[in-house]
């Protein structure tokens, strides 16, 4: 069975463009489409399966996938590439594999008295054909990690990379189309058209993660075919420096948190509240931490560059803006010195005296700069923070237990890492979403089967149990069963 376009794409479709990739993507989708409905539910061993072809594009495939992601953002550390890349999908695939016999029985439901002797069943199937639109930052991780769980769930999966990274795109469609037919796993393209036509396609899920403004854009698109989204997003998320914190710990670990990647982490901390008499110490020691794990070279293997010029001008810009509204800038070297710019590394900076009215404080930064802002009063961060969108994390550091739950049970975020940052991540047991403004919807581990699965509630009607009771001609029995029912309930 076929689905139908959405006519704002079909009207894009004429016939002068059938040659067009766009064209050639929407031929692809229907042929998965068709395979998906003639094969709808695949077993446990297929999908085993398919989950190890995808851990082979990996491992087969290591050191080639690590040197395409450094070539695209000019350098990328080796090894930021497989902490935070390699070794999260392996764990994602190895946990999949393990619990997925499991994932896929149908679960028992209690059954309400009166129903009874009657069961019910909640039956996960796959929603069909799932489409991810795939961001730069963590180009391997952000892709591969959804597509896991849409292949567990027991879908077909079309992935877009981002083009801001050709070679890694470039890679992935290769090795994929190694192992995988083109109607199971396909990777398109990173032309324009595709980029504009992607989200129009009626996919029975569709997977954006990058930037709020564009996932508005997606959700829109996605809206027209009613296609449910997964929408990883950002925004600012802050951390926040309890009076009961040990400074030269929470320093070290925001400095690695923020650094890490330079910075492009969707949930890095974005900013700092800091208690108000402790700003310029703590500074200081974030400062020397910076400097300690990444020196002061650009040359530097462990710190990643920018992933372009256009970004690269883009923290130019909101670094300047702030010194311009009287911001003190702390920094090794200025952005525009030649040494830092050839190897397109942005220094680490630290911004003080942040305010509202700056470019830095109104955007997400996704770079390796971070403002400090001063508090009086615990409630006077928890208010800032709530006065902004529902941020993707949230980081709080501390010793004092009370102010500790104060800001869990007042703040909502999309998650949580308590006295470090990123980790919550991490957590394969955990859902990773956003909320509001920083998206919606989760996957990671189960959380990812469970999105990508439609559970279908179904009843199993007893043969003794008296619902013809509920049949016309109604009489007496509907009086003496509704009696029976406001009892029970």
């Amino acid at each position: 069975m076929d689905r139908a376009l959405d006519p704002a794409l079909d009207h894009a479709l004429e016939p002068s463009l059938a040659s067009t990739p766009l064209r050639a993507l929407q031929d692809a989708f229907h042929a998965m489409v068709a395979r998906s409905r003639a094969e709808p539910a695949p077993d446990l061993a297929e999908r085993l399966d398919r989950l190890a072809r995808l851990r082979a594009v990996v491992a087969d495939n290591e050191e080639r996938l690590r040197q395409a992601i450094s070539a695209d953002f000019g350098h990328r550390s080796a090894v930021e590439t497989t902490i935070a890349e390699t070794m999260l999908v392996f764990s994602e695939i190895r946990h999949a594999t393990k619990h997925l016999k499991s994932w896929m029985t149908s679960q028992r439901v209690a059954t309400a008295l009166q129903f009874l002797p009657a069961r019910n069943r909640l039956m996960p199937q796959p929603l069909g054909v799932i489409g991810i639109i795939a961001p730069w930052n963590y180009p391997l991780q952000l892709t591969l990690a959804p597509a896991i769980g849409a292949l567990a769930a027991g879908n077909r999966v079309i992935i877009k990379p981002s083009e801001l990274v050709p070679h890694f795109s470039a890679l992935l469609k290769e090795t994929v189309g190694q192992r995988f037919d083109a109607t199971e796993v396909l990777v398109t393209g990173i032309e324009d058209e595709i980029a504009k036509g992607f989200a129009h396609l009626p996919f029975d899920h569709l997977v954006f993660t990058g930037s709020t403004r564009v996932g508005r854009l997606v959700a829109e698109a996605a809206g027209r075919n009613l296609t449910p989204v997964t929408l990883e997003l950002g925004g600012k998320s802050p951390a926040i420096i309890d009076a009961s914190a040990d400074l030269n710990e929470a320093a070290e670990r925001i400095a690695y948190g923020k650094l890490l990647n330079a910075g492009q982490t969707c949930i890095a901390p974005d900013y700092v509240l800091v208690p108000e008499n402790s700003v310029q110490s703590f500074a200081e020691k974030v400062r020397a931490q910076m400097r300690r794990m990444f020196g002061t070279d650009p040359a530097n293997k462990d710190y990643t560059s920018v992933i372009s010029d256009r970004h690269y001008a883009r923290l130019e810009g909101l670094v300047a803006d702030a010194a311009q509204r009287g911001a003190r800038i702390l920094q090794p070297a200025r952005p525009d010195d030649p040494n830092w710019k050839a190897h397109r590394k942005f220094p680490p900076t630290l911004i003080l005296s942040a305010t509202e009215a700056m470019a830095v404080m109104q955007e997400e930064i996704f770079g390796p700069v971070l403002p400090l802002l001063g508090y009086r009063d615990p409630d006077d961060a928890i208010a800032f923070v709530n006065a902004r969108d529902r941020p993707l994390a949230l980081y709080w550091f501390g010793k004092d237990s009370n102010a500790r739950d104060e800001v869990l049970s007042r703040t909502i975020s999309g998650g949580v890492t308590i006295n470090d940052c990123l980790f919550h991540f991490t957590q394969i047991n955990q859902p990773m979403g956003g909320v509001g403004a920083s998206g919606t919807g989760a996957y990671h581990g189960e959380w990812g089967f469970r999105t990508f699965s439609k559970l279908k509630p179904v009843f199993y009607r007893s043969k003794f149990n008296r619902l013809a009771d509920l049949y016309p001609p109604y009489g007496g029995k509907i009086a003496r069963l509704e009696k029976l029912m406001r009892f029970m309930s």
